[in-house]
């Protein structure tokens, strides 16, 4: 529900042409519980794999401290728990244990440099991401987790070509499941839903563990689900959770799908299990809107208070977030606080969601000859995202262009009419108000 200008490239790989990003890592690779382990802990290892594979780290730094090697697989470790948990405490042990390996080694010690940048990137400090990223890199090139932190980081900020090219690196030196999922993401920013599709059908194959199966088929149903298949992104939901019953993620992703085809009640169950296991700020803001959606109001609001202290939980352990935070404000009548926080977003990453949160900001105060190039900027991508089209319609709209505004609306009701439990509703009566679809 919650969103995700590309000039087009292409990766030639093992005879397979792709035309090629994303925070959301979508790989395999656990780190040897019984020693010291050659490289960080991958972005979706399984919760129970998880945890055994910190406590082996524990007990051997108990009987060897100076293990530098098992000090970065621990703090990548942490890194991933807290991903997998929703629990941001995590990430200061993970940035203590990394900066421990990095005292014992740090002139070959590429492993801790990229669990800091998954680090980094987690707490939205992009810029130090890059950063971490790059100094892994110059030791060891052939790293694609070094690429990998690389990709997110300038993906996150905006930087599109160089994000590519990172992309295309990491596929050559480890054309695994973390690289195809990176460039089924650059292929669905760029408008190309069949062929990110197609990349994540290559991570799919190469998946393994139940963990790994379950990643790639959650974000295959996300990929339907975006282009308003909800019934398709409900199979694919399924089998995730079919796959991994603790993959967390696939709830949300069937809640919001059964939400979309008129299955209140399981949908709410899907949610409200998934909040309980992964409270993060965006899963607790969709389950408030699917209540107030329900005609629930009073239980929505409890979602916005606990939503409220998730993000005061995570901030006070490094992330910040004010995306998540403006554009919830943005959709629940607070303009001031939705301008502030999208002003700070995009100016810390000009990327195009940032670009259109803020447009919509801007909207929401009334400024919409001053949104408009932002919105402009948000579609320029390619990317066929609905909300993206709702905005620049609803602005476009506000503005007096009502042909461009139907013609936006109108899009954005063929991408997926089931984009958003309030917004698309709303987005379906401004389009009947102005005439009905183009």
């Amino acid at each position: 529900m919650r969103a995700r200008h590309w000039v087009p490239a292409v990766v030639v790989l093992a005879g397979v042409v792709l035309a090629v990003g994303t925070v959301f890592v979508r790989g395999g690779g656990e780190p040897e519980p019984a020693g010291p382990v050659s490289g960080p802990v991958d972005a979706h290892a399984g919760g129970a794999t998880l945890a055994a594979s910190i406590d082996a780290a524990q007990r051997r730094l108990k009987a060897v401290p100076k293990d530098w090697s098992t000090w970065a697989a621990l703090g990548s470790a942490y890194v991933q728990q807290a991903r997998v948990t929703g629990n941001p405490a995590f990430y200061p042990k993970a940035e203590g244990a990394l900066r421990r390996s990095l005292e014992l080694e740090s002139a070959t010690n590429w492993q801790a440099l990229v669990g800091m940048g998954a680090l980094a990137n987690a707490r939205h400090d992009f810029p130090a991401a890059l950063d971490w990223g790059r100094k892994a890199e110059k030791l060891n090139a052939l790293a694609g987790s070094a690429q990998g932190v690389i990709v997110d980081a300038l993906t996150q900020l905006g930087s599109y070509q160089e994000a590519r090219d990172a992309v295309q690196r990491m596929l050559d030196v480890e054309p695994g499941i973390s690289a195809f999922a990176r460039a089924s993401y650059d292929l669905e920013l760029r408008g190309d839903v069949p062929r990110a599709k197609y990349a994540l059908q290559r991570a799919l194959d190469d998946a393994a563990a139940p963990a790994d199966v379950a990643f790639c088929r959650y974000y295959l149903g996300e990929l339907a689900f975006n282009a308003g298949d909800p019934a398709g992104a409900l199979t694919e939901y399924d089998r995730a959770i079919a796959a991994d019953a603790s993959y967390q993620l696939a709830y949300a992703g069937r809640g919001k799908a059964a939400f979309a085809l008129g299955r209140t009640e399981p949908a709410l169950a899907d949610y409200a299990r998934v909040t309980q296991a992964l409270p993060l700020p965006e899963l607790l803001a969709e389950y408030g809107d699917v209540l107030a959606a329900a005609g629930r109001p009073d239980q929505a609001r409890q979602q916005y208070d606990l939503l409220a202290a998730a993000q005061a939980l995570f901030a006070a352990n490094g992330v910040v977030d004010k995306l998540t935070a403006a554009r919830f404000a943005a959709d629940h009548d607070q303009p001031v606080d939705a301008l502030t926080d999208a002003r700070a977003e995009f100016a810390a990453r000009p990327n195009a969601l940032a670009a259109d949160t803020l447009a919509w900001a801007l909207h929401r105060n009334g400024r919409d000859e001053e949104a408009l190039p932002h919105a402009d900027a948000a579609v320029n991508l390619g990317w066929r995202n609905a909300a993206l089209y709702y905005h620049r319609g609803a602005i476009l709209a506000a503005l007096g262009d009502r042909e461009k505004a139907r013609a936006d609306l109108t899009t954005a009701m063929a991408i997926n009419p089931h984009f958003d439990p309030l917004q698309a509703p709303a987005a379906r009566t401004l389009l009947d108000t102005l005439g009905g679809p183009a």
